[in-house]
């Protein structure tokens, strides 16, 4: 039997160690599909319940794998509903491979059923690479320069596939004018600044007293020199939240999350500090980072596009950060006082403890801070944590403790409703022999993450460890737009638009055959986390939150961070009226701006 080109397609992804594709069929892509079935299913096509769930999958298992993922769709609206999982890839720098049907080659230009302009749809997603194979020996360039690029440049690419095309007889290209060769090799490379350049970054960084450290997902592979740089500079090391893994939390002098979502001693490490070390990361809140001309700086990026955008730093190093770093390391100066350190570790301690007493204030009927702060202490060693966008994000951020081994991520730059299930379940296809948790508001498992849950059941038995829970923060209301309407727009709650169905979703869990447990009193939280735990596959289980807890930005002061979630939270206090009467002045004072000294 001939190759097809659609036989072709798989067996170059096979070449390339491809061993999954997260996709949904449709007649754009029969061809392929018929080719699946030639290959015994090789790579293994995991079919989710919706394109733009394919694309988070595929997200999900690029980053907890740090391989290729990919995704598979038809033409006109299966491509369509790629878009925003591509564009989440594509803001958090994951490599991402898109192989999208089109209607026959006859057809396109003709106002045909189901044709899209895909190059024009796909222009700013994919606009590192995007091609339409219209002959079979375009192949296999097409496919190595989309999966190389990917990878290259950390973005989604695309490759289109018409579906003519994919019933076509495979030739390869010829040693002929205007044919082009290709080839498999993706040599491992390393990026490092000039010694020029390392000396000025080490020149500033040992003149600092008072230095911050802040990394992001791009030093998640310098962990040890992270650690061993902070301690010759007696540095705080703050995380965006696309780095929250990159270094231990029981580390004294890591002060967790920046920003928003972030932690007082990360917004007191950025407002005090005169020396700023960024490393890997893009994180774009300006009014979070040291004051203009307050504090020196340099940045570690391996992309020369992503440096010197979010502060006036001095010296802008492109490179690899452990290959710089490593260089970096013999040039600094160890001399300076504990006096910064010590602060610094203090503020880190002080804050554990406010964490503490904020999750044990009471709420009706569960306080949101306690079930995350509860599920701390019993996460496995190999724990893969994922979160969704919401409120339920202020709670991942800040009360979990990240230890060595253990994983975790969100949508960090799109900030997407949506992929805590799906990233979930990409992690499970890339680590089957780990537990996976996903943190879920209740607005984004009512958007698609119920419907999700019917592919982990479809896939449970593929797992080694079948453990995957998923937790939702039931409180019926979209709550972090909520509090923003609060705090910025003076209004307590628009009804029509924030408040959501009362679903039972343990119930729906149970409906597909897994685990689903609904928590109602605080004093049964810890054993709705451990029923999930020791589950034989998926779970849901389901907390009744209050709304009424606000996630206060890290710029409130100490006192403030405590005294607001205890008078709210106060059970003999009318909620809409406090709402109405105070809780926009008091909000208010937390809003982004710089707290003078």
């Amino acid at each position: 039997m001939s190759t097809k080109v659609s036989d072709h397609i798989l067996q170059r992804l096979r070449e390339w160690g491809v061993d999954h594709v997260f996709g949904y069929p449709g007649d754009g892509i029969n061809g392929l599909l018929a080719a699946w079935g030639r290959a015994e299913n090789q790579p293994r096509f995991v079919q989710s319940r919706h394109e733009e769930m394919s694309a988070f999958e595929a997200v999900g298992y690029a980053k907890f794998s740090g391989r290729l993922g990919v995704c598979a769709a038809t033409s006109g609206p299966g491509a369509i509903h790629l878009l925003n999982g591509l564009y989440d890839a594509k803001l958090d720098h994951v490599p991402v491979l898109a192989i999208v049907g089109q209607t026959h080659r006859t057809a396109m230009g003709g106002s045909y059923q189901q044709e899209v302009d895909l190059h024009t749809l796909f222009k700013d997603v994919a606009s590192d690479f995007i091609e339409t194979v219209m002959v079979p020996e375009q192949l296999p360039n097409v496919i190595d320069r989309a999966i190389r690029t990917a990878y290259a440049r950390r973005s989604p690419t695309a490759i289109i596939i018409p579906g003519d095309v994919q019933e076509l007889d495979y030739s390869p290209p010829t040693h002929e004018f205007k044919m082009v060769p290709s080839s498999l090799d993706r040599s491992s490379w390393t990026a490092v600044p000039s010694e020029d350049s390392l000396q000025r970054a080490a020149e500033i960084l040992n003149s600092g007293d008072k230095v911050a450290i802040l990394v992001g997902q791009g030093a998640a592979g310098a962990r040890a020199e992270v650690e061993r740089i902070a301690e010759l500079l007696k540095a705080g090391v703050a995380k965006a939240l696309l780095g929250k893994d990159v270094l231990s939390d029981e580390l004294p002098y890591v002060t967790g999350s920046i920003g928003l979502l972030g932690t007082r001693p990360s917004y007191e490490l950025m407002r005090d500090c005169d020396t700023l070390l960024t490393i890997g990361s893009s994180f774009p809140y300006t009014q979070f980072m040291p004051e203009f001309g307050k504090a020196r700086g340099v940045q570690i990026d391996i992309d020369p596009h992503m440096v010197g955008m979010r502060y006036p730093y001095e010296v802008n190093l492109v490179g690899d950060a452990k290959a710089t770093l490593e260089r970096l390391i013999p040039m600094i100066d160890p001399a300076r006082g504990p006096e910064w350190y010590d602060t610094v570790c203090d503020n880190v301690k002080r804050w554990h403890e406010v964490m503490e007493r904020r999750a044990q204030q009471s709420a009706d009927p569960i306080n949101p801070e306690y079930v995350t702060h509860a599920l701390d202490a019993l996460l496995p060693e190999n724990a893969i944590i994922t979160s969704d966008s919401g409120s339920a994000a202020n709670w991942y951020a800040r009360h979990l403790t990240m230890r060595p081994g253990m994983r975790s991520s969100l949508s960090g730059t799109l900030a997407t409703m949506g992929p805590g299930v799906p990233y979930a379940i990409g992690a499970k296809f890339a680590h089957p022999d780990r537990p996976v948790i996903a943190l879920v508001g209740d607005g984004a498992m009512q958007m698609n993450g119920l419907a999700e849950m019917i592919t982990a059941a479809k896939y449970r038995h593929a797992w080694e460890d079948p453990r995957m829970i998923v937790a939702v923060f039931n409180n019926r209301d979209l709550n972090q737009v909520t509090w923003e309407m609060r705090a910025m727009e003076g209004a307590p709650s628009f009804l029509p638009s924030q408040e959501l169905p009362d679903v039972q979703y343990a119930a729906f869990a149970r409906s597909l055959g897994l685990t689903g447990v609904r928590v109602e009193k605080p004093e049964d939280v810890e054993a709705g986390w451990r029923a999930g735990l020791e589950a034989d596959g998926p779970a849901v289980i389901e907390f009744l939150t209050d709304p009424a807890v606000p996630p206060i930005p890290p710029h409130a002061t100490w006192e403030q961070m405590e005294a607001t979630a205890a008078s709210i939270l106060k059970g003999d206090a009318d909620r809409g009226s406090m709402i109405k009467q105070g809780l926009k002045a008091k909000v208010q004072e937390f809003l982004p701006g710089r707290e003078k000294k």
